[in-house]
C-alpha cells in the first residue's frame, strides 16, 4: 500500500518528507524565532503573574504627601511630586532598561534583613543639586554625556534618597514598624544587583517637578523583601485608616468588657473513688486540705485566673483578690 492518499481537505501526503537541516536553519534565521518551551519559557517569560497588593499602593500614595513636604522644607522651592505608576517587573529587565547616567541607591530594610534599590535619573539629580546649591530654577542644559557624577553631587543626592526612604518608612507605619537605611550609592546597575535577574519586584515610579526642572526616581522592592508583610499588603484599603477600622475595634473592645462571665472559686479538690461518692449521705462532712487562711483558686470556664481569700461581708460570702489577673495566673 502507498503511504499517500488523496484528501480534498488535506492535499499533503500522510508521510511528509522530513525537514532537512538547511531548512531548519533558514526557518530559525530568516523567519520567526523558534518559540521557547518548557521550563526555559517559564523562566524567561516577560509576563509576571502576581497578586495585586492594595495596601502597597496606599503606602506609595501616602508617601507622595510626606515626601513633597520634606522636599519643600529642604529646598524652599515649590515642589510637586506625583506617583506615575506601580508596576511589577523582573529585576534584570528593570536594571537593563534604566537610562544612563543615573544613580542607584542600595538600601536595607533592617527588620526584614532584605534590600531594595532607589534609582534616580539624571534630570532629577542635576535639579536637586542645583536647588540645594542655590540655583534660581528653570530649565537648564544637562551636562555632556559621559561625565561622571562628582562626590558632592552623590552626597547631595544620597541625602535626598535617605529622606525619601524615611518618608517611605513612615508610610509603612500602619503595616509594620520598619527602618530603611541607605548603604551605598552606585553609578552602574551592575554594582546594585541585590537580586537575581529573573526575580520579580514591585516598582513605584515618582516624578518630581521643581519649578520647571526635575525628573523621576523609582523605588524597587523585590517580592522577597516584602514577603514578611505580604498578608497585610493584600488587605483592602478602607478610608484613611490604612486598612484598620479603629471604630470597629473600639466597639468590639467595649462589648467584650461588658460581657457577663461566670467566675468559679474552687474551695478545694479531693480524689475519691466512685464507691465513696456513691456512699455519701446527707450531712456527711468532706475534709479538704485548705485552711481558711489559704488563697483559693479562681477559674473561668476551667481556666485558672488567679487566687483570692474567702471571707464574709454583709452576711454574704465574699472573696478578696490576692493576685493580679492582668499579670496571669502564677504557675
Amino acid at each position: 500500500m502507498s503511504g499517500e492518499r488523496d484528501d480534498p481537505l488535506n492535499p499533503e501526503p500522510l508521510n511528509p518528507e522530513p525537514l532537512r537541516p538547511e531548512t531548519i536553519r533558514l526557518a530559525a534565521v530568516d523567519g520567526e524565532p523558534v518559540p521557547r518551551r518548557g521550563l526555559k519559557a517559564v523562566l524567561e517569560s516577560n509576563v509576571i503573574n502576581h497578586e495585586r497588593l492594595p495596601m502597597l499602593e496606599v503606602v506609595c500614595e501616602r508617601m507622595v504627601r510626606t515626601f513633597a513636604t520634606s522636599m519643600r522644607n529642604l529646598t524652599s522651592d515649590a515642589i510637586d511630586v506625583n506617583l506615575d505608576a506601580i508596576t511589577s517587573v523582573r529585576f534584570g529587565d528593570f536594571m537593563d532598561n534604566m537610562p544612563l547616567p543615573a544613580l542607584f541607591g542600595v538600601f536595607q530594610v533592617k527588620p526584614w534583613e532584605s534590600y531594595g534599590v532607589v534609582s534616580v535619573d539624571a534630570g532629577l539629580i542635576y535639579a536637586t543639586v542645583d536647588a540645594l546649591l542655590g540655583g534660581r530654577g528653570g530649565a537648564r542644559t544637562l551636562p555632556p554625556e559621559g561625565r561622571t557624577f562628582t562626590t558632592i553631587e552623590m552626597n547631595l543626592v544620597s541625602r535626598v534618597v535617605q529622606m525619601a526612604l524615611d518618608d517611605l518608612a513612615i508610610a509603612f507605619e500602619e503595616i509594620a514598624a520598619i527602618t530603611m537605611g541607605l548603604e551605598r550609592m552606585e553609578t552602574s546597575p551592575r554594582f546594585a544587583a541585590i537580586a537575581e535577574p529573573s526575580n520579580a519586584a514591585a516598582v513605584a515610579t515618582y516624578h518630581v517637578n521643581m519649578e520647571g526642572r526635575g525628573g523621576a526616581f523609582s523605588i524597587l522592592l523585590p517580592y522577597a523583601t516584602i514577603e514578611p508583610v505580604r498578608d497585610k499588603l493584600l488587605q483592602r484599603f478602607m478610608g484613611e485608616k490604612l486598612g484598620r477600622d479603629h471604630i470597629w475595634a473600639a466597639h468590639m473592645a467595649s462589648e467584650l468588657y461588658n460581657t457577663e462571665v461566670t467566675v468559679d472559686v474552687v474551695l478545694g479538690e479531693k480524689m475519691m473513688s466512685l464507691r465513696d461518692v456513691r456512699d455519701l449521705k446527707v450531712g456527711q462532712t468532706i475534709a479538704l486540705s485548705h485552711t481558711p487562711e489559704d488563697a483559693l483558686q479562681i477559674q473561668c470556664g476551667g481556666v485558672p485566673l488567679g487566687r483570692a481569700h474567702i471571707g464574709q461581708r454583709s452576711s454574704n460570702i465574699a472573696i478578696r483578690m490576692a493576685t493580679d489577673m492582668s499579670k496571669g495566673y502564677p504557675k
